[in-house]
């Protein structure tokens, strides 16, 4: 809790305003019973019939005044926790956008939805209840006990019996409560996560059948929640009998008391009726604080989860190397990297080393799960390697400020991603300003033009989330053109062009070439007519390359590499 209020800090005023007006208003309502109190005394016993309106009109002016003031102490509230959690989720998307792939690993996606969402709300809604009632509520309690001790004298005496029994049985039921906080918090997390990998997989279990075993799956999750929820809410159930019960025996006690006294003369009967209602109001305020303490443990885990995000450093930290004092351009470089997955047993790169030159294209071929598209991951810092080094223009990579670093690089992933909006917003993440003459020549450039121009708004044509409204070929050459856009010195290309069909992938591949320039490319490919005319081939096997050189070169050295040519073009073609 304390992290999240030093990362988002509320505004003074607006709590010393708050404060005031719920002082003014627990004023207020202290003020009607001793009005009421007069009224018995003076009016009714006294028969004064003036006195009673003078007295009705002041207390419906006096409640009046309080509604007024109450409406404005809750705006106010509610204003400083939406700011206060807009804030909140503000930081935890920053802090979420820092984060390296390593990162982004541990927590997942769906515990990251979760704390940016429901935890960051029920933080919001204890906040309110704070707020507006955790002021009023001792306010209100404080003032009650001195109201009732002058009205009542030995009346109030049952508070020192009622206050204490009402705090530990409340304390008993919040302890246990609490206990299962975090569980429901990590059962949702749960929830959030196998519904996310149904909304991506749907078209993956409709077309083996599996909505069945997927529903079993969730039902089990569901279940398990609903079964955790179920106890703590049968524990918290049992705060309001445990209320109700202390607060009718200590009315009782005191009309009970209070009428001995009145019976006696040594009560009025108006004041009798006042000390009900401050003792009343008394143990209101502290029923009300009990509820503000009851949502307590469910907000602490909440921050405490978003705290976790908060306080997360990234692994991949910012150099101090100028990015315009590069000795060279353009050029990768590979020295004796060795990298493994946080929490692999293993290595997947072992002591990797090569160097691209600029105007060249560099690609990289081999087994599935092999460490390919590991390598393509370290060049713009997804990750940094155990140990040797990865050089970007004859510097370290990790001596780059990372936006200089990423800025110098043209990344296409292997998951193409796509935004809502439009194509040209989605070229136009490589070039913030991009003009339609910048999205025509990427476009041409990706053999993407062709099927842009034929939707009906073009460029201005709607892009579905993810960009399910295009084909995996077309994904594939909107996210080229992306890449394109942003004319780096490197282009990255994980697995770019395997949904694209051989003349495409031709075609293509040709117009790179003679747009590059000065430009490196590296690419990853698992087809072997993809990378004939590269000028650099690594071939890698079990995380280590196993073969480098120019195709024909590898067809006479690396006996993996002509296995791999053999079976995909035939013997007869080699």
């Amino acid at each position: 809790m304390k992290t999240i209020f030093s990362k988002v800090k509320l505004k003074g005023r607006q709590i010393i305003l708050l404060s005031v007006l719920v002082l003014f208003a627990a004023v207020a309502e202290m003020m009607l019973p001793s009005l009421l109190a007069q009224m018995i005394n003076s009016g009714v016993t006294d028969s004064s019939k003036s006195t009673i309106l003078i007295l009705a009109a002041v207390m419906a002016g006096v409640t009046a005044l309080a509604c007024i003031v109450n409406f404005l102490s809750v705006r106010i509230a509610s204003r400083i926790s939406t700011d206060f959690s807009a804030a909140l989720r503000g930081q935890v998307f920053e802090k979420v956008q820092s984060f390296s792939a390593a990162e982004l690993d541990k927590f997942g996606t769906a515990s990251l939805v979760t704390r940016s969402t429901s935890d960051i709300t029920n933080v919001q809604n204890f906040l309110t209840m704070l707020l507006r009632i955790g002021i009023l509520a001792p306010m209100m309690a404080i003032a009650g006990l001195i109201f009732s001790a002058a009205t009542g004298g030995q009346v109030s005496s049952v508070l020192t019996v009622a206050i204490p029994v009402l705090l530990v049985g409340c304390g008993i039921v919040i302890l246990f409560a609490s206990r299962y906080s975090i569980k429901l918090r990590q059962k949702l997390d749960r929830i959030n996560q196998l519904f996310l990998e149904s909304l991506e997989g749907v078209r993956v279990i409709r077309a083996f059948n599996k909505q069945k075993a997927e529903s079993n799956r969730f039902g089990k999750a569901n279940t398990d929640y609903a079964a955790t929820a179920m106890t703590s809410g049968r524990i918290t159930s049992l705060l309001l009998p445990v209320i109700n019960v202390i607060f009718g025996v200590t009315t009782a006690a005191v009309l009970g008391l209070g009428a001995h006294y009145v019976e006696t003369g040594a009560m009025e009967v108006g004041s009798l009726v006042a000390n009900s209602q401050y003792i009343s109001m008394v143990l209101m305020s502290v029923m009300m604080l009990a509820l503000v303490i009851m949502m307590f443990p469910t907000a602490y885990a909440c921050a405490g989860r978003i705290a976790e995000v908060l306080e997360t450093e990234t692994s991949i930290q910012d150099g101090s190397f100028s990015f315009r004092e590069r000795p060279l351009r353009s050029t990768v470089e590979f020295r004796h990297v060795t990298f493994a997955y946080p929490g692999a047993p293993e290595p997947i790169l072992k002591d990797i080393s090569f160097e691209t030159h600029p105007g060249e294209i560099t690609a990289i071929i081999g087994g599935t799960g092999r460490g390919k598209s590991s390598i393509l991951k370290l060049i713009p810092r997804l990750y940094d390697p155990l140990f040797g080094e990865v050089l970007i223009d004859g510097i370290n990579a990790k001596e780059y400020a990372v936006d200089d670093l990423r800025a110098m690089i043209g990344y296409v992933p292997q998951k193409n991603v796509l935004f809502s909006g439009d194509i040209a917003s989605n070229l136009n993440f490589g070039k913030n300003d991009g003009t339609e003459q910048d999205w025509q020549a990427a476009a041409e450039i990706a053999c993407a033009e062709e099927f842009i121009m034929k939707k009906e708004n073009g460029y201005h044509d709607r892009i579905a989330q993810g960009g399910t409204n295009l084909s995996g070929g077309q994904r594939q050459r909107m996210a080229i053109a992306r890449a394109i856009m942003k004319k780096p010195e490197i282009y990255v290309f994980d697995d770019s062009f395997s949904a694209l069909d051989m003349k495409t992938d031709q075609t293509l591949r040709k117009n790179l070439k003679e747009t590059m320039g000065n430009a490196t490319i590296i690419m990853v490919a698992q087809r072997v007519s993809t990378i004939l005319d590269a000028d650099r081939i690594l071939v890698v096997d079990d995380g280590m390359i196993v073969g480098q050189g120019t195709h024909k070169e590898l067809l006479n050295t690396c006996p993996l590499y002509r296995e791999i040519a053999e079976i995909q073009l035939g013997k007869e073609a080699i």
